[in-house]
């Protein structure tokens, strides 16, 4: 089952707006129309956003899912090193990533369950994020 079947399955009302894109009620809140965007990317991701506000962990919760249920393989740890020139649009899609890797791995300290790569991992990410404001800013 993919990551946004996942989603789908447990959202009222889900309609298809395109190619891998749905809109359905947020099951965060008390969503009169539907104001959940469900997107999957190509490689697996299911990406949630609610135009009412809400947070991905509220909608998550709302729905007895976690963060590690929207992909469908597990996250690479081998990411090809940041280098400059890289575009606005992806500087923010790395940031987005590697928010998502410190967030899986906050939920797996929460439990007491980090390992030793998982601490690398945790370490590798936020150089990563420090390395991509730096590009931001020119420095």
């Amino acid at each position: 089952m993919s990551a946004a079947s996942k989603v789908l399955d447990r959202c009222a009302g889900a309609k298809q707006t395109g190619a891998g894109r749905w809109i359905a009620r947020c099951p965060a809140h008390d969503d009169k129309s539907p104001s959940l965007s469900i997107r999957e990317n190509d490689d697996g991701r299911c990406l949630l956003h609610c135009f009412g506000g809400c947070e991905t962990s509220d909608v998550l919760a709302a729905i007895g899912l976690s963060f590690a249920d929207l992909f469908d393989k597990p996250l690479e740890h081998h990411l090809p090193p940041i280098r400059g020139g890289f575009s606005a649009r992806e500087l923010l899609e790395l940031n987005a990533h590697e928010a998502t890797v410190v967030s899986l791995l906050a939920e797996k300290a929460a439990a007491g369950s980090l390992t030793e790569d998982d601490i690398k991992r945790l370490t590798q990410a936020a150089a990563r994020l420090s390395k991509a404001q730096v590009l931001v800013h020119g420095r």
